[in-house]
């Protein structure tokens, strides 16, 4: 494992009834950020959880919160994760109409600001947000359900996005989320990933995450 790819393991495949000790377990094992999907039951069928367990966790971990937003309208929501906790936030490209206004939410809180594409969305739909952006999240699954395989077609589109950030010395983290066991981990990394999103493998062992 190369020593400067990040581990964000996702609460989402964590065990609800006590999201503590998944925290825990996310420090012991490696865990460089805490990988936080909410889910608002539009953007994606299913719902998950929101600013009150965030902020509830807030005090259990210094590991930052990584949060990523399959809902609809992003805008109208960040400033209230922000308050929760986030220190991350990444939001679709495909959800919002106003994708530079929430880059700037989020940068004038101080904070991380991601866009997040769906397997079928290309690269190109969010070149004009590169310069910006502190996380670019290539979804590897359809976005919505844990435990699915990677998707092979959207490894290129990490490799087009590790190419443009060396091309041009943009300063943005290239994240994968979906489907990355010990199976697939070497291909996304060789692809020129930075930050691995795991929520299965990681919870069942599966990952053989090694720093």
């Amino acid at each position: 494992m190369k020593k400067d790819v990040l581990l964000s393991p996702s609460l989402l495949s964590a065990d609800f009834s006590d999201l503590g000790a998944a925290l825990r377990t996310i420090a012991r094992n490696g865990g460089s950020l805490v990988h936080i999907d909410v889910m608002d039951g539009h953007f994606v069928p299913p719902v998950s959880y929101g600013q009150p367990v965030i902020a509830s966790l807030r005090p259990r971990t210094n590991l930052p919160f990584d949060v990523h937003l399959m809902v609809e309208r992003p805008e109208t929501c960040i400033p209230s994760f922000i308050s929760a906790g986030a220190d991350y936030i990444t939001f679709h490209i495909e959800a919002s109409a106003h994708a530079d206004r929430c880059f700037q939410m989020i940068h004038e809180a101080g904070k991380k600001a991601g866009i997040a594409l769906c397997p079928a969305t290309p690269v190109s739909a969010v070149e004009h947000l590169l310069p910006f952006a502190d996380i670019v999240l290539v979804m590897t699954v359809n976005p919505g359900w844990g435990g699915q395989k990677l998707i092979p077609y959207t490894i290129e589109k990490v490799s087009r996005l590790a190419d443009i950030q060396k091309e041009k010395g943009f300063g943005y983290l290239i994240s994968v989320d979906g489907g990355i066991n010990a199976e697939t981990l070497p291909s996304v990394v060789k692809a020129g990933t930075d930050i691995i999103v795991s929520g299965s493998a990681f919870f069942k062992g599966n990952l053989n995450w090694e720093k």
